[in-house]
Parts: C-alpha cells; structure tokens; sequence
C-alpha cells in the first residue's frame, strides 16, 4: 500500500520537476524500462498503440514539451494512493485536465504510466 504522505510528497515534487522544465529530474521518477501509454502518443506521434517503452523513447517524445510557447506549467488538483499506484489529477494550464495513473516498483519509481486527457480545452 503506497502511504498518503508519500504519494503527496511525490505528486509535488513530480509536477515541481515538470515545471523546471528539467528532463534529467523528472526522469528520475522512472524505471529504465518504463512504459507510457497516452493518446497523446498516437496523436502526435502517429503509434497507433499509443504504447511507449523505455526512458529514452519517453525521453525523445517528452523533450518537445519542454519548450512550448507558452511554457509548459501543471497545477496539481489530487492525488490518489493505491496498493502499488498514484493517481495524479492535474491541471495543464491553458490546455486540459489531465489523470495520470503511475504503477511504482518496490525501489519507488514508476514502471508504467497511463494518462487520459480531458475533452475539454481549459483557458487560464
């Protein structure tokens, strides 16, 4: 069971790591052989799987975010705490709302995520 403390610990430092715009932080959160599931893959990058394996493929389809105009910010709405995963709720400011599902190993980084993105476009 993942303790309350500890998924909110994460959950901010998590979004704190995306919001420095820093790869090699947020890639800290992650196994090597982590695995992203996004419709945002199939979309943007035509994997009609939407699947992504391992910390460098990751790396390569993340790295263009960091540099949209404007920048790339998330607010964190809620955390929710499972038996082995976190549920980060959160806001992509100017864009949409976002639930993103992370499966952690016993070393604490996430081996798999799965995010669903809201219908909506938000305004600030």
């Amino acid at each position: 069971m993942i303790d309350r403390q500890w998924a909110l610990d994460f959950a901010r430092e998590w979004i704190d790591a995306w919001n420095a715009h820093d790869m090699e932080r947020i890639l800290t959160h992650y196994a090597d052989d982590f695995e992203m599931a996004s419709p945002l893959i199939v979309e943007r990058l035509g994997v009609p799987a939407g699947r992504l394996r391992g910390r460098n493929a990751v790396r390569d389809y993340w790295l263009p975010c960091l540099s949209l105009h404007p920048p790339l910010r998330f607010e964190l709405i809620d955390v929710f705490a499972g038996v082995d995963t976190i549920t980060l709720y959160y806001r992509h400011v100017g864009r949409r709302r976002v639930a993103e599902t992370l499966f952690f190993n016993s070393a604490g980084q996430v081996t798999q995520g799965v995010s669903q993105w809201s219908t909506s476009v938000e305004s600030e």
